[in-house]
């Protein structure tokens, strides 16, 4: 439904590479990705790099206020939140008038107006067969007769002229969706970076190619796109006229002073490099060409200050303190875990010799290592689906199988893994154990293979490191087409159905990468997600957690600490934890 995102993704979302002398007439921000994007087509990507570039483009009907803490959701194209119905069903958008889409070819020198039909197009898009959105599960079975449109489509286009009573106009600027179900969690979820507007000329005209052609009605356009290693983005001539207004909450007094009455947004241009390795970026930074850049793991303790018995306490060191670095800290909204792929004749299925495979396999990582060592201790350890600071959260539930590898190694002997003459385990079958395990090709990919290599040698299984791309991993999720794989989940907006959702079965091939399918868990899902935050729905969270732990689709890994730096010059600086990328939130005055 939502963001997939690399176990291992630092925070070179963040990370921006300036020259040292910019043109005083234009301010440039020059970005860096740690892994490649795929394309800019809201309905046909899920990935995180191309999301920040996304909704940079394109606008949502609501979005999220960048400072304030817990966040909070308020309109953006709509004049104002949504009315609703008194059964919680219908939901009635109001929109903005005046705001029109970039230049583009496609509108034939005329200046087009966004209007409550782009965003009816835009959701019927999300569930359109020919289009084969990795989003599709997001409306398609929720709104009143959409599920029919897409079955009489087949395998064919999406008859987009038929008048659908859960996704319609009731005048140019007036949008109504109408649920089968009650939905609590959808003003979240279009405050993100999927239900974005888009003129259907414009997808016509490009065809197949709408992934290097977006057209929105944000603040950026796209103008040059070199797959894989460069972008760059400027101003839209379109973009409405707006300002920085921020409260004066105490804590972010500094950053509303330095942003409001400014206009909006204040960067002129972004550059954005494709740069897989942390050092080059880190020694960018050192250097006075770097505005912002994560912290690479390997280097955090000599940036912070560290408190060895305390995770959730740092600092800078006072060398940086003093040269005005800023840096902004968090706990992420977010998980990182381990999915076997449960369609994989070697990890997968739900037999009790299946299930103890994977737990054994989860027994003989030394996860705390992996914090200690890899993470320096800027990570705890994931143990519910639901992170911290999300809406559901069980702070008391222990998902996490504890490290143990004699008791690891005991489970395999008790359910038929033989030890053969070659050393190594052999299934029930006699068929020798190779777990088909894949990595990406970065130093800190080689890294966390040393790490996993050890866990397979504890229980002397073997295991073979595949390495891609992490566009290429993204597929063969999609596809269940292997073994194990690192992932990782940042919350597109904080509230539990956003993490819930990754292991419903009605989401293998988009955001459940684990292929997990399990109708006891299927079934308190479906219950769960008609249900606001509360103490039923907790019940349910509950329940599905012990299932996944009886099951073990995932490994449950950690949750990092986000520290993120920026130099003296940057002003708005604040780590948002569901944008994701906060470029055309600052300003730099060098």
């Amino acid at each position: 439904m939502c963001l997939k995102k690399p176990l291992v993704a630092a925070l070179m979302v963040w990370g921006s590479l300036a020259p040292l002398h910019a043109a005083a007439a234009e301010k440039v921000l020059h970005v860096a990705f740690n892994a490649p994007e795929t394309g800019f087509d809201p309905a046909k990507v899920s990935d995180i790099y191309s999301a920040a570039v996304i909704e940079h483009i394109y606008d949502p009907l609501l979005t999220f206020d960048y400072l304030s803490r817990p966040v909070k959701v308020i309109p953006n194209v709509a004049t104002a939140m949504p009315t609703v119905s008194a059964d919680g069903l219908t939901y009635t958008f109001h929109l903005k008038r005046g705001i029109y889409f970039a230049p583009d070819p496609a509108f034939k020198g005329k200046k087009r107006e966004l209007t409550a039909a782009d965003y009816v197009y835009s959701i019927k898009r999300l569930s359109d067969p020919t289009v084969a959105s990795p989003l599709s599960d997001t409306f398609t079975d929720k709104l009143v007769g959409l599920a029919e449109l897409a079955k009489r489509a087949g395998k064919g286009k999406l008859d987009y002229d038929t008048v659908v009573e859960g996704v319609k106009t009731l005048d140019r600027y007036t949008l109504q969706l109408k649920f089968k179900q009650p939905f609590p969690s959808l003003p979240f979820l279009l405050a993100g970076s999927w239900v974005e507007a888009q003129a259907r000329e414009v997808v016509d005209a490009y065809g197949d190619n709408t992934n290097a052609h977006p057209v929105g009605t944000g603040p950026y356009v796209l103008k040059d796109w070199k797959p894989g290693n460069s972008m760059t983005l400027v101003r839209n001539p379109n973009f409405r006229r707006e300002t920085f207004h921020y409260g004066a909450a105490a804590d972010d007094q500094k950053i509303a002073a330095q942003m409001n009455g400014k206009r909006y947004p204040q960067i002129d241009r972004i550059e954005v490099s494709v740069i897989q390795e942390e050092q080059p970026a880190w020694l960018a930074f050192k250097s006075g060409e770097l505005d912002l850049v994560g912290i690479p793991q390997p280097l955090i303790r000599q940036v912070l200050r560290l408190d060895p018995k305390n995770p959730w306490r740092a600092e800078l060191k006072p060398e940086l303190k003093s040269k005005g670095i800023q840096l902004s800290r968090e706990l992420g909204e977010e998980v990182t875990f381990y999915a076997f792929n449960m369609k994989d004749p070697v990890v997968g299925g739900y037999g009790k010799d299946k299930i103890a495979l994977r737990r054994a396999i989860s027994m003989a990582f030394d996860t705390n290592e992996t914090i200690r060592d890899i993470r320096r201790n800027q990570a705890v350890q994931v143990q519910y689906i639901v992170p911290p600071n999300v809406a559901g959260h069980n702070p008391n539930f222990r998902a996490a199988y504890p490290y143990n590898p004699p008791l690891a190694n005991a489970l395999l002997d008790q359910f038929g893994y033989r030890v053969g003459a070659d050393g190594y385990r052999h299934a029930p079958d006699g068929k020798p154990v190779v777990v088909d395990f894949l990595t990406g090709p970065t130093a800190i990919d080689k890294q966390w293979n040393e790490y996993w290599q050890k866990a397979f040698d504890r229980i002397k299984v073997r295991a073979n490191f595949r390495v891609m791309q992490w566009n290429e991993q993204v597929k063969a999720q999609r596809d269940c087409k292997f073994g194990m794989n690192g992932g990782a989940w940042s919350a597109d907006y904080p509230d539990g159905d956003n993490f819930t959702q990754l292991l419903y079965g009605g989401n293998v091939g988009n955001s459940n990468n684990a292929c997990y399918q399990s109708p006891r868990y299927d079934k308190l899902y479906e219950q769960s997600r008609l249900l606001p935050d509360g103490p039923e729905r907790n019940r349910l969270y509950d329940q599905m957690n012990k299932i996944v732990v009886g099951d073990t689709p995932w490994m449950f890994s950690d949750i990092r600490f986000t520290n993120a730096l920026a130099q003296p010059w940057v002003k708005g600086f604040k780590f948002h934890p569901n944008f994701n990328a906060i470029w055309r939130f600052l300003d730099v005055e060098k």
